[in-house]
């Protein structure tokens, strides 16, 4: 096989690392690729957003298989473009990905098939969207809300506000163009309490395959302290999620998607994200993303048995079995290596003098990097993703901190406390 992955990130940088060590794969290339990928795949200079040229280098190297990473091209359609070419494509279609392009797609969705999610208003204008906030801080007594803009605003665009001025500063962001034609559409909810969990399926259309489990940390600081980032840390597998959780949430939640989807006309293909509250009430959708997750996908690949590709084609082909999805029984866990400042300004440029050798059971994904003379540089917010496995949480912990403790970035930092919620879950059940 030929295979061709779309992206840049650490999520690209797992899959491609994963499908290297899949049987039959010949030729791997990754657009554009980073500084850590020439390992394992050929990078091009191909642009995603550039369909055409995207399809003539298929056509041209026999590209069997292309795997799309990253939402913005999904949600534009390059699928589409793909298939109406005969080239083979891991990733829903363009109005399938609606169900991460629109917030307000998603939430009519829920509303058609009763599944469980946030109460919510969709406005399209900041007055109506204002009233509304101002109604429901007082029928909830000043509960939070939470403001989405309803497009996609590359992982911003999100508030959840513990005060009524804050839920209008917020409204009014999204509709004077803060986050550009993203926030056109607002959506308003309810604020879920709970614990939050990532589940994953992979899909072919009709069927949804579990594909996984995964917590992940936003907040920039330790004890889930400060801003929202795109994640600075995850593992795998979720605690949380025991066989009765899991059963629940492909009942009332992911199996009415998929029949939802298929009805309005755009069978889901791919892998479908579902970002989860466990409330008191039983699980929630927060939100569905049709691309793996970032950093939840680096834990995913670190603990995944199965064929990567051989997988990614049932799901391209409709011949998905539940069976052939294998998984370790060890703990993956992964910290995020960022540049100083992130997730607001931070330098770009910084040099990375060493990276510590990974081959006993762990592995440094590339986010934000690129090599420039053979030395490689700090190029995002994001940058590494320090990857390693263990028989629990705590001892995946200790083994990633220790090769976090091995890289010589001085511009670098990370939180020092990724798992620390499952490690008292150990604990506790350990005590019990």
């Amino acid at each position: 096989m030929n295979i061709l992955v779309i992206g840049s990130g650490g999520r690209e940088h797992a899959l491609c690392w994963k499908l290297a060590a899949s049987k039959g794969v010949e030729n791997l290339y990754v657009t554009p690729g980073n500084g850590g990928m020439g390992r394992v795949a050929t990078c091009l200079a191909l642009d995603a957003a550039d369909h055409g040229a995207v399809i003539r280098f298929c056509q041209d190297h026999g590209i069997d298989l292309v795997v799309v990473g990253p939402e913005a091209p999904l949600v534009a359609g390059l699928c589409d473009d793909l298939r109406a070419a005969k080239i083979t494509a891991f990733g829903p279609s363009g109005a399938a990905a609606q169900l991460e392009g629109s917030k307000a797609f998603t939430k009519a969705l829920c509303d058609r098939m009763a599944i469980p999610t946030a109460a919510y208003g969709h406005f399209t204008d900041a007055d109506s969207a204002r009233a509304y906030a101002i109604d429901q801080s007082e029928k909830s007594g000043g509960a939070p809300l939470v403001v989405k803009a309803d497009g996609l605003a590359a992982g911003k665009g999100v508030t959840v506000a513990q005060t009524l001025d804050t839920a209008l500063a917020a409204i009014d962001d999204c509709f004077a163009g803060s986050f550009g034609e993203a926030g056109a559409e607002v959506v308003i909810e309810e604020c879920l309490v709970g614990e939050e969990v990532s589940m994953f399926f992979l899909c072919d259309g009709s069927t949804a395959v579990p594909f996984g489990t995964a917590q992940d940390h936003k907040r920039v600081g330790d004890g889930e302290t400060g801003p929202n980032t795109g994640g600075m840390g995850a593992y795998s597998p979720a605690p949380l999620v025991d066989n009765a959780l899991a059963a629940r949430v492909q009942k009332e939640i992911v199996d009415p998607t998929i029949k939802g989807m298929a009805a309005f006309g755009a069978p889901f293909q791919g892998v479908l994200y579902a970002g989860l509250m466990i409330t008191d009430d039983g699980p929630k959708l927060i939100e569905y993303n049709v691309r793996f997750g970032d950093p939840e996908c680096q834990v995913l690949m670190m603990r995944l048995d199965g064929d990567l590709a051989t997988l990614m084609m049932a799901a391209a082909s409709g011949a998905l079995k539940a069976e052939d999805v294998t998984w370790s029984s060890d703990v993956a866990l992964t910290v995020v290596l960022a540049s100083q400042g992130y997730p607001g300004a931070y330098a770009s440029g910084t040099v990375i003098k060493g990276l510590p050798d990974t081959d006993a059971g762990g592995h440094i994904f590339h986010a934000g990097t690129r090599l420039e003379d053979g030395t490689l540089l700090a190029t995002g917010g994001r940058v590494l993703n320090v990857t390693a496995l263990g028989r629990t949480v705590q001892e995946a912990q200790q083994a990633a901190y220790s090769l976090v403790d091995d890289v010589d970035w001085p511009e670098g930092f990370c939180r020092r406390d990724i798992g620390w919620r499952a490690i008292a879950r150990e604990r506790s059940d350990h005590d019990g």
